[in-house]
């Protein structure tokens, strides 16, 4: 890894997990659209698995700099510089991409930002494409580690918008914008991969 990037721990401990579920998940060609790709850490890792899958990184424009240098030091030719995305201001390119992916947003994301994402969404994936959310999520209104109620509480305490999401309200979510949840793959330390399917073919 060169030095001087930005670098998650988080990110680096549950990259593998996540590959293997996702190798079965998505698609082999085609265009993934992967929101909040942060450090870029799981777009380098995970993209030369899928050669022939151009994977498109996102983020908020502050976040642009250390991605962009990520992907030039360790990016490959399916990965193109990262597109300025956020989920409530900028547009969203209508049924662009025949995958998405996105690794702990929806609890750093206000609800109305995890709304404008599952929305953009529904606009931008094609049809039958998989939409696979990695993170910690809650099951009927109710923690499933206390690790995951000891986080949830840390996160509310830095902003009362964020937090852990319910499974259910992201179903219901999924539905309103033609997303069907389709799949939930508990993964390692108390982490799910949700898979969602957007109607149509």
């Amino acid at each position: 890894m060169m030095t001087g990037l930005p670098f998650a721990p988080a990110s680096d401990r549950n990259k593998g997990p996540i590959l293997d579920a996702l190798l079965d998940r998505l698609p082999d060609a085609g265009r993934l659209l992967e929101i909040g790709s942060g450090t870029g850490q799981h777009a380098v890792y995970m993209a030369p698995r899928f050669p022939a899958l151009v994977w498109q990184t996102s983020d908020r424009a502050g976040e642009l700099a250390g991605l962009a240098a990520r992907l030039g030091a360790e990016g490959g030719p399916n990965l193109p510089p990262p597109l300025c995305l956020d989920v409530l201001t900028d547009a969203w390119p209508v049924g662009a991409f025949d995958a998405a992916y996105s690794a702990n947003t929806s609890h750093i994301m206000s609800w109305v930002e995890v709304r404008a994402m599952f929305g953009g969404l529904g606009r931008a994936l094609s049809g039958g494409a998989p939409f696979c959310l990695y993170g910690p999520f809650n099951r009927n209104g109710g923690y499933t580690a206390p690790s995951n109620a000891e986080f949830d509480r840390s996160l509310r305490a830095r902003n009362p918008d964020m937090g852990l999401r319910d499974l259910g309200d992201l179903e219901r979510l999924g539905r309103d914008h033609q997303l069907a949840l389709e799949e939930i793959l508990d993964l390692p330390v108390n982490n799910m991969l949700l898979t969602f399917r957007r109607a149509g073919t």
